[in-house]
Parts: structure tokens; C-alpha cells; sequence
């Protein structure tokens, strides 16, 4: 049962509440008349934000009072009852991140070049991101009511920019002060609210390595099982990266962290049954060590932040490997192409290529672009460029081009520096084919139907 007021249009309209981008056809909503351009108010009297507080407030809900304001400035009060599984069918906008307020000496949005994406100089400290997507916050501008919010409606796992516990080395690296630095009572708030963490440092050498990145360890490790696990990755610059403060990482750098890091590793499966606290793949393929196997990354909790992503390719095409021999009953295919990579996955990849066309018969070969687009020792793949790709064309033989999906803007196909990905298809005259590991057993199956 559907009941609505209309109140008179206004004149000033403040812009509250979260807009509908969309209504399902043959839902509540539709039928209440709702349209792209309203905004939602208030649920159930409760002011609505955005769409995680829409979720929030009327979940298990079946009976509601949406405000509402309509396009045309009209305010509507609607009564809904509704079985409570039944879904409205609204969708909303973006959520506008908030933004940070630190002066991080290592952000990489410092490191991009003038021309570049609007998109990749928004520096977001979000919580609400934190929880949909796995972006990082550093909690130094949390608020109270932003603490509570995610107590309320368990906005858990969250994700924190930790990179050291000690709070002169977190005050230096945030470009704040010691009082702002110092998150302890927020984090015991968290936790003791049940709400699970996993923390991340950024390892920057002479600053939070050594003995501050063990003690960070081990004081975060004294906080499980609430804070679930510990990201370890290196710092990356760029050529744009101009800061005295910072020294670039090396593989004799990421040699000796495997080493100081293991000790601690097999202390943390022995005691807590999980390694715990895991390095970036970039520090073994860096230091040319060998990447761990499945066991070590458990249920690979923050693969995401490029923990891990190594051994899961790898596993990954091992399965799609032996798939391919039973579909294509061990035929010689016809595939004859290039994938391209970065140089840090290259040599990983390669070996992947290699088992694939002894196996099968296929005529692929691997290409290492470098990131002239970026500079520094930005060497991972997923960073790559229009014009890194163009730049390495005399490697690209074949029949088509397979790079990774990574170097795609989410949901449409745009590379970093703007290249599209139909223009690139044009300069090099041939298929370019961006995919995942399951794409590209897709691919190589179309060669043997």
C-alpha cells in the first residue's frame, strides 16, 4: 500500500538527501512514480546522506516514510508497505568522496604529470569507500559522527593507512601533527565495536623500516583477531616525484625486508594461525625471490593492494591450462600473438606463455613495455599507457594484442593518460583484446572451436 502527500514547489533548493540515477521498471518505485533527478530525504524520519544510509535505514523494513523531493521541487511524503524482501528498485549516484587533508611526503597523486587524468588527483579519505571498495583512509580526520556511522551500520571491514605505529615517524609521513597522527582511540573504538581492520603500511626505506616497521608489526599484531591483517608495500616514484625525503626502493632493500619479514611471519602462523602480516608481490618480484605459495596468503585478504595477485595468476593458469588440454584435446592451435606486460610481470609471465605454447602449440610471445609515461620505477603493469603500448610496438607481432584489463578505467575503456582503447586499435592496425586470466582462456578456446 502506497499513500503520498505533494507539498507546494519551492523556489531555493538546497541539494540534500542522495539522488535516484535510475528506477527499475515494475518495482515499488516505479510505481510510486519515482525518476532519475528525485532526491530521498529522510527515511523513516532518519536524514539520508547517501545510499549506504538508504541501505542502512531500510533494510528488513516493511513499513516506510520516504521524503522526497522530485526534480520539479515538489516535496512528496510516501507511505510504503512492502513484503521485507522486496526491493524498491531505485539505484543512486556516486558516492562524492571526501577528500584528505593529510600532506603525505609519498602520495602518488604527487607523482602524476600535469596532463593526466582529472581523476587521478583526487586524494579520497573516505570510510564509506573504505568499506565498498577496499580504499584506504588514514582515520586522521574522522569524525565522531563518521566513528558512530560506522558502528551503527557495521561499515566493516575497514581499511587503514597505518605505515607506523610509532607517532613521530606516522606525523612525518602524513605531513601532520603528532595529535592528529595519534589514532589509538579511534582504532580501540573500532575494535571494541567489533569492527574488523586491515591495515597497510607504505614502506618508505630509512624512514618506517627497520625496527619501526617490526615494532608496527608487532603492535598491530597484538590487535588481532581485530585487525585481520597487514599490508606491506613498497614505496613507488614516479619522475614527477621530487621529494629529497624519499629514497627509491631497491632489490637489495626488498631482499633484506623478505629476510627481517619472514621471522616475523612464521611467528604469526605459529601463534595466530595466519601469516598476518604479508609483503607486496612487487618486493619478491623486485628482489627476484621467489613468490609464496597458496597456504601463505590463507584466503588472500588483501589482494586488492597487490598481495598475493602473483600466486593467484599463477595457480590461476595453471587450471586454465589444464581446461585447455581437455577442450582442445591437446590440437595445435592456431593462436598466434603478443600479451604485453610491464617489466616487473614480465619475466613471470613469460614463463606462463612458454608452458602454454609447449602444452598446446600456440604461437605467443611476451612484450615488456616500459612505463615512460610515469618514469621513476613504476615498472607494474596495470599503470601502463596508451602511449607505453605504442611506444613498445615493434615487440607486438602476430595476429592481436591481450594486455591486462588493469590498464582500463573501471567500467569503460579509457587508459591512464586518456588513450582509448578504440584509438589504440587504430595505431597499431591490429585486435587489442584487454582481459583477465579467465578472458584469456575465452580467447584461446575460440582458436580451437
Amino acid at each position: 500500500m502506497y499513500e503520498f502527500a505533494v507539498a507546494p514547489a519551492v523556489t531555493s533548493i538546497r541539494r540534500r538527501g542522495v539522488e535516484i540515477s535510475d528506477v527499475a521498471p515494475y518495482t515499488i518505485g516505479a510505481e510510486l512514480d519515482l525518476e532519475p533527478g528525485d532526491r530521498v530525504l529522510k527515511v523513516n524520519g532518519r536524514v539520508i546522506k547517501d545510499y549506504l544510509d538508504f541501505r542502512f535505514h531500510t533494510a528488513g523494513e516493511t513499513e516506510l516514510t520516504l521524503e522526497v523531493r522530485k526534480a520539479s521541487g515538489e516535496h512528496w511524503e510516501l507511505q510504503i508497505e512492502r513484503a521485507e524482501s522486496e526491493d524498491i528498485g531505485v539505484a543512486f549516484e556516486q558516492i562524492i568522496p571526501r577528500q584528505c587533508a593529510n600532506e603525505c611526503i609519498f602520495c602518488f597523486c604527487k607523482g602524476n604529470p600535469d596532463d593526466a587524468r582529472p581523476s587521478l588527483f583526487i586524494r579520497d579519505e573516505d570510510i564509506r569507500l573504505s568499506f565498498l571498495y577496499g580504499n584506504y583512509t588514514t582515520l586522521t580526520s574522522l569524525t565522531p559522527d563518521e566513528l558512530r556511522r560506522i558502528v551503527e551500520q557495521r561499515l566493516s571491514p575497514q581499511y587503514v593507512s597505518v605505515h607506523a605505529m610509532d607517532l613521530d615517524v606516522r606525523s612525518y609521513l602524513l605531513g601532520v601533527s603528532r595529535e592528529r597522527a595519534d589514532i589509538s582511540d579511534k582504532l580501540a573504538r573500532l575494535l571494541d565495536a567489533g569492527i574488523e581492520i586491515h591495515a597497510q603500511v607504505v614502506l618508505c626505506p630509512r624512514i618506517n623500516d627497520g625496527e619501526v616497521l617490526l615494532n608496527t608489526l608487532a603492535d598491530l599484531a597484538s590487535r588481532y583477531p581485530g585487525v585481520r591483517s597487514v599490508a606491506i608495500v613498497p614505496l613507488g616514484l614516479t619522475r614527477y616525484n621530487t621529494d629529497d625525503r624519499l629514497t627509491p626502493v631497491t632489490a637489495e632493500f626488498c631482499k633484506q625486508i623478505i629476510k627481517e619479514v619472514r621471522h616475523l611471519q612464521a611467528e604469526f602462523r605459529r601463534r595466530l594461525g595466519t601469516t598476518f602480516a604479508y609483503l607486496g608481490d612487487e618486493i619478491y618480484l623486485k628482489a627476484g625471490a621467489s613468490i609464496p605459495g597458496r597456504r601463505h596468503y590463507g584466503n588472500y585478504p588483501q589482494i586488492e593492494d597487490g598481495i598475493g595477485m602473483v600466486r593467484s595468476f599463477l595457480t590461476a593458469s595453471e587450471r586454465v591450462l589444464r581446461r585447455l588440454e581437455r577442450h582442445c584435446l591437446k590440437v595445435p592451435m592456431k593462436a598466434n600473438g603478443t600479451l604485453l606486460t610491464g617489466t616487473l610481470f614480465g619475466p613471470v609471465l613469460g614463463k606462463v606463455v612458454e608452458e602454454l605454447n609447449s602444452r598446446l602449440g600456440t604461437s605467443l610471445r611476451v612484450a615488456m613495455a616500459e612505463n615512460q609515461y610515469f618514469g621513476g620505477d613504476v615498472s607494474v603493469a596495470g599503470l601502463l599507457t596508451g602511449r607505453d603500448i605504442i611506444a613498445a610496438r615493434a615487440q607486438i607481432t602476430g595476429d592481436f594484442l591481450i594486455v591486462t584489463n588493469a590498464v582500463l578505467k573501471s567500467g569503460e575503456e579509457i587508459m591512464l593518460d586518456g588513450t582509448t582503447l578504440s584509438s589504440l586499435r587504430d595505431q597499431l592496425a591490429i585486435p587489442v583484446w584487454p582481459v583477465g586470466i579467465d578472458g584469456l582462456e575465452k580467447l584461446l578456446r575460440q582458436q580451437c572451436n
